[in-house]
């Protein structure tokens, strides 16, 4: 089935041939747009790929274990982008920049990496973004307080 689809001409992501032997396509709109309507969110394939490269990443820190010193553990950083933009098939500054979640890498090199399970990647995002509010939240409340200035 799908060698016969790849032997369609034209760009789009899938074409099909119908029952009345018509020639129909599925564009990235159309699969979004689908994700979005039984999701009830505004999901995009963007999205499953993001989380894909998060997790990829995680499981592949977690494989690399320990390191000595912060050149071996960028070392490793950069050997699981690596792993991961091969696999969705990108650069690794694309990879880097846009599918792996920067808390993932940040607690990597805390020396405290994330167990590869998508409820362990969740929990620690949920984490990083209380932390962020967290600090935000008392930065405002020390200011309103008058206890700290705006220094540049």
């Amino acid at each position: 089935m799908i060698k016969r689809c790849e032997e369609l001409p034209g760009q789009k992501l899938f074409q099909y041939v119908d029952s009345d032997g018509e020639r129909g396509t599925v564009t990235s709109d159309d699969v979004n747009q689908y994700i979005r309507e039984i999701a009830g969110e505004d999901f995009t394939a963007k999205d499953f790929r993001t989380w894909a490269g998060t997790v990829l990443a995680a499981c592949a820190l977690r494989e690399a274990a320990g390191f000595d010193s912060e050149s071996e553990a960028k070392r490793n950083v950069v050997a699981a982008i690596d792993s991961v933009a091969r696999k969705l098939g990108h650069t690794r500054a694309v990879c880097r920049r846009a599918y792996v979640h920067p808390a993932v890498i940040a607690s990597y090199l805390a020396g405290q990496p994330v167990e590869g399970t998508e409820a362990a990647v969740l929990a620690l995002i949920r984490r990083s973004r209380q932390r962020k509010v967290s600090k935000r939240g008392a930065r405002l409340y020390q200011y309103a307080q008058g206890k700290a200035t705006r220094a540049a």
